[in-house]
């Protein structure tokens, strides 16, 4: 399955300076995976050393949010759109 990813601005050093990429996957675990062998490093950046979601860093598939689905075992289809936004904080 392919789906688009969008990269934030602080990620795209990982990517090239692309914005949005191309990743197979069935699971966004999966998506992640093959997004850390074609650009090294990125998945450290969104996925701790326990493999869960970095705190600060949020997930949707389309419009939906991963945490409130199955985390990184929420199926994506082809074409879906994954998207990676780092959490802002300040007051």
């Amino acid at each position: 399955m392919s789906v688009q990813v969008r990269v934030p601005t602080v990620l795209r050093s990982y990517t090239g300076g692309a914005k949005e990429v191309a990743a197979e996957g069935s699971t966004v675990g999966e998506v992640f995976e093959a997004l850390d062998s074609a650009h090294p490093g990125l998945k450290g950046r969104v996925v701790d050393e326990q493999g869960q979601l970095r705190r600060f860093v949020n997930v949707y598939v389309d419009n939906e949010d991963v945490r409130f689905a199955d985390g990184l075992a929420t199926a994506v289809a082809d074409g879906t759109q994954v998207s990676i936004i780092p959490s802002v904080a300040g007051g």
